[in-house]
């Protein structure tokens, strides 16, 4: 019974990393196919900056623009428009 639970469980999981494989490679062909196409979202930074007994201060670092690609998944080192539009305020940890 057990070996049958097993076989069954690769089998699933045999199967959701092929099609995780299979679609990056679609939307990689769509994209090289498409000439790269890229745009650019608003992005507002922010510093956090650790101060003693376990305070934080926030820095603002302003906006700019950001290029994103036009995909499902990362491509060209560049995150996902769909992705950065979701998740406009940013932060980075000193």
């Amino acid at each position: 019974m057990l070996q049958w639970i097993g076989r069954w469980l690769l089998r699933g999981a045999v199967f959701v990393i092929a099609a995780i494989a299979a679609t990056y490679a679609c939307d990689w062909i769509a994209f090289q196919l498409e000439g790269a196409p890229q745009s650019t979202v608003t992005v507002n930074r922010q510093m956090i900056v650790p101060l003693k007994n376990n305070k934080i201060e926030f820095d603002d670092l302003g906006t700019y623009d950001e290029p994103c690609s036009v995909s499902l998944f990362p491509q060209n080192e560049m995150a996902p428009c769909w992705w950065l539009r979701r998740h406009t305020n940013q932060t980075v940890k000193l």
